[in-house]
């Protein structure tokens, strides 16, 4: 595809303007420190500034004796609910969980059987876009990023509603259940759209299939034969589950919110948060992750050789390696210390579908960089802070075992997380009832 023209400026215009704005507008890190700023709403041991309260997901990384941050070994809570629980029950009772745990976040409790039937039958119902939807919001104008196509499909949807301003609890519970429900069909079509423009490949639409599971729609609307295995499914409905929430202070969550306390319609809010997760630093990270693992595979003469393992990390963290950022992509995270829940699962059930598939020798890498890179920073950065690999690192896995490209693992993120989006914008209108707005210290003449 060929971009339309657009008003070009020369790279000497640009380095004029971009000098210019560089001389006259530097910030020093220094003066926050000093006016007690909060630099990303972080304290300055770490944790997250404590901005709201939330019945919905708890994240638990350490513990608080004394007013000092003490390590502790990771948990996820959904409503009161261990993941590690929920993980056990999908596993013993050998089915999909990710429905029940939609219903979950919107509710707080578990479905009963009779509550789950019909809920899922909902969400059958309305996969299916609107007729013409996909003609003229997606493929009449094709994005390079399914996450870019995937916000500009939520906000048209605000079109084809005609109660779109509506806050009341009902509406807003109507719009969750059909963007929980389009929203995998949205991303396949985007995807597919961007294929045929940008790479010049086969374009084709499977039409939602009844009766399958969200992780089951994915992958029969996704390839071409739409085959998939019962394990393939269960493993993307794991990673789904553990996707679908991480309280009310992750970046994407946070934006959620703060929209939603505007008094801003459902499709602003949640285009917003699909906006924030595409980030590199947010949902993009399992991108980063994959790609660093894939060049290490690459350059490592012996990727099970543990000292050339920790020189690469070493490197790394130098600058000398990687992409020259000086980030251990997969390791590392805000709120975890010891380790984190959902990289403990997502290890633990893809391990026997990637010797499977071809992909052990890349799935013993991912667990030595676990092992061996809190040791490395330790030694290169002479941090105290405990950093443990985060589900980043074994996610992009998770989807390379799949036979998924790339180019969706931020954006079936995006699809699991929409239900935690929409249970804290529930909550953030019906509860909160403030704007949020906080305060920046005016440092100018």
């Amino acid at each position: 595809m060929i971009y339309p023209d657009i008003q070009k400026l020369s790279d000497s215009e640009l380095k004029t303007l971009c000098d210019a704005y560089r001389e006259n507008n530097f910030i020093d890190p220094a003066v926050s420190e000093q006016l007690g700023v909060k630099r990303g709403l972080r304290n300055s041991d770490g944790t997250g500034v404590l901005a709201g309260l939330t019945n919905i997901c708890d994240v638990v990384g350490y513990d608080t004796i004394d007013g000092k941050v003490i390590p502790a070994q990771g948990r996820l809570i959904y409503r009161g609910i261990d993941l590690m629980d929920l993980v056990e029950r999908a596993v013993t009772e050998d089915r999909f969980i990710f429905e029940s745990v939609v219903w979950l976040l919107l509710f707080g409790t578990m479905p009963d059987e009779d509550q789950l039937e019909r809920f899922t039958n909902m969400i059958d119902e309305h996969r299916e876009l609107p007729d013409g939807f996909a003609e003229t919001m997606i493929m009449s104008a094709p994005s390079p990023n399914v996450m870019n196509k995937m916000a500009r499909s939520v906000l048209a949807m605000y079109s084809y509603d005609e109660n779109a301003e509506d806050n009341s609890l009902e509406n807003i519970m109507k719009q969750s259940i059909n963007l929980i429900s389009q929203l995998p069909t949205m991303m396949v079509y985007a995807y597919q759209t961007q294929r045929h423009a940008f790479r010049h490949q086969s374009l084709f639409f499977h039409y939602p299939v009844d009766h399958l599971s969200t992780a089951e729609h994915i992958l029969a609307t996704y390839r071409p034969d739409q085959k998939y295995t019962h394990e393939e499914a269960k493993l993307l409905d794991l990673c789904l589950m553990v996707h679908a929430d991480h309280g009310g202070g992750n970046n994407s969550t946070f934006t959620d919110r703060v929209l939603s306390s505007t008094g801003t319609d459902t499709y602003s809010a949640i285009a917003s948060a699909i906006c924030a997760l595409k980030g590199p630093k947010h949902g993009g990270a399992n991108i980063k992750a994959m790609q660093m693992a894939d060049r290490m595979m690459k350059e490592l003469k012996n990727p099970n050789d543990e000292e050339e393992i920790r020189d690469y990390l070493r490197r790394i963290l130098r600058k000398e390696a990687g992409d020259g950022s000086g980030l251990i992509y997969g390791v590392g995270h805000a709120v975890y210390t010891l380790s984190d829940p959902r990289a403990q699962i997502l290890k633990k059930y893809s391990r026997d579908l990637a010797f499977e598939k071809g992909y052990g020798e890349l799935y013993t890498l991912l667990v030595l960089i676990e092992r061996i890179a809190p040791g490395v920073f330790y030694e290169e950065k002479g941090l105290r802070k405990n950093v443990c690999a985060n589900m980043d690192l074994f996610s992009g896995l998770v989807y390379k075992i799949l036979g998924i490209d790339e180019e969706l693992f931020t954006p079936i993120f995006a699809i699991a997380r929409v239900a935690g989006w929409c249970a804290h914008r529930m909550e953030e209108v019906e509860f909160s009832n403030r704007i949020i707005r906080p305060a920046y210290k005016y440092i100018g003449k």
